[in-house]
């Protein structure tokens, strides 16, 4: 496949990357993107980073116009633009609502009237809540929601009804999504939003579901956004990353590269269509582990991470990605190593300026009862 792609969301941190990756592959980009403040910083400008081949498009994804607009001589669309963040999302209802629900179907309604030949939406490994699980008789089990007596007890592990801790296993795409926060609860609603009316209108469409992505360009002055992220910009302000629970809750961090180059198969490969997909690494970590290894590749190893011992709700405590599908259906495989992508990562960091907020992202969630 060739032609004129749109990227919603084109200006960010996935989709700078992945606009490099088409470009890199013959295609020409367009990227619509409203520069939220949260995301781009107070002079909403382009960013330096977003390649200036990319046709960049200034408008919010919920306004009709300037998404017709967007979607003139386009041939295929990947849908990333979202409010990202599950501790927002608890309070800030309902902008997320409007710009990840109202968003896509404003979208969809736009692509009724001007087909594309691709739809692929950004979903979301945060709609599982928690991931699969083997319980103590070898059975595989969805993880059960873990109650705030449980949590306030400082008991953190994922319990049978019998009270036996399950051992946590790569969560398949065949999961049952069990949605624990407002963002979740949008993802999914994109995603199925999507599939939806791609099937309603012989819209060929791909819903990815990402797990934990880092690289370079991430906001590192966004408090809600990817946490390693989080941990680069309090460590490089000196202070230690902040972690909730005890730290040993696993999860799976996949490089944008590698994010980038599974987007553009999906774009590419007939049979993804119509097909949900993991994309992750296919490994897990705990979140102490990766606080650690923050630290060490920025030179900050004397910073020892702060165990708060507090749970935020709409947290979950184990969740990462078999890929089996993704490898079968896509070809997709992986590339970069997480030592080398943090290497790398650190290297970008050096150049960086962070401004703090996680204090205060951590005291807005507390005012609201939103931490236990």
């Amino acid at each position: 496949m060739s032609g004129r792609i749109l990227i919603t969301g084109g200006a960010g941190f996935i989709g700078s990357h992945l606009a490099d990756e088409l470009l890199e592959h013959g295609y020409q980009v367009r990227a619509l993107d409203d520069l939220s403040e949260q995301v781009h910083g107070p002079e909403a400008s382009r960013p330096g980073y977003l390649s200036p081949e990319v046709e960049l498009v200034e408008g919010d994804v919920r306004d009709p116009e300037a998404v017709r607009k967007a979607l003139r001589g386009i041939d295929a669309v990947f849908h990333l633009a979202a409010r990202v963040g599950v501790g927002q999302s608890m309070y800030e209802i309902e902008r997320y609502t409007s710009v990840n629900n109202l968003g896509t179907a404003v979208l969809l309604e736009a692509l009724i009237e001007k087909p594309v030949e691709r739809l692929i939406v950004a979903s979301s490994m945060s709609l599982y809540g928690e991931g699969l699980f083997r319980d103590a008789d070898g059975n595989l089990v969805n993880g059960c929601e873990r109650d705030r007596e449980q949590l306030r007890a400082h008991d953190w592990e994922v319990r049978d009804l019998q009270g036996r801790e399950l051992t946590p296993v790569p969560t398949p795409e065949t999961k049952t999504p069990n949605l624990s926060s407002v963002y979740a609860l949008s993802k999914y609603d994109q995603e199925r939003l999507c599939l939806m009316a791609g099937r309603a209108y012989n819209l060929p469409t791909v819903a990815l579901r990402f797990f934990n992505v880092y690289g370079t360009r991430q906001a590192l002055s966004n408090p809600y956004t990817g946490v390693l992220a989080i941990f680069a910009s309090r460590l490089l302000n000196g202070n230690p990353p902040l972690i909730f629970e005890d730290g040993r809750q696993m999860r799976d961090f996949v490089h944008v590269s590698d994010i980038a180059r599974a987007c553009r198969l999906a774009l590419e490969v007939p049979a993804a269509a119509d097909q949900v997909l993991n994309i992750g690494s296919g490994r897990q970590y705990t979140v102490l582990e990766i606080a650690r290894a923050m630290a060490e590749v920025l030179g900050r190893e004397e910073i020892e991470p702060e165990i708060t011992g507090n749970y935020r709700v709409g947290d979950i405590r184990h969740c990462f990605a078999d890929i089996t599908l993704a490898r079968r259906v896509l070809g997709y495989e992986p590339a970069m190593p997480f030592e080398q992508g943090l290497i790398e990562l650190a290297s970008w960091l050096a150049g960086q300026v962070a401004c703090d907020r996680v204090a205060e992202a951590r005291e807005e969630l507390a005012s609201r009862g939103l931490t236990v």
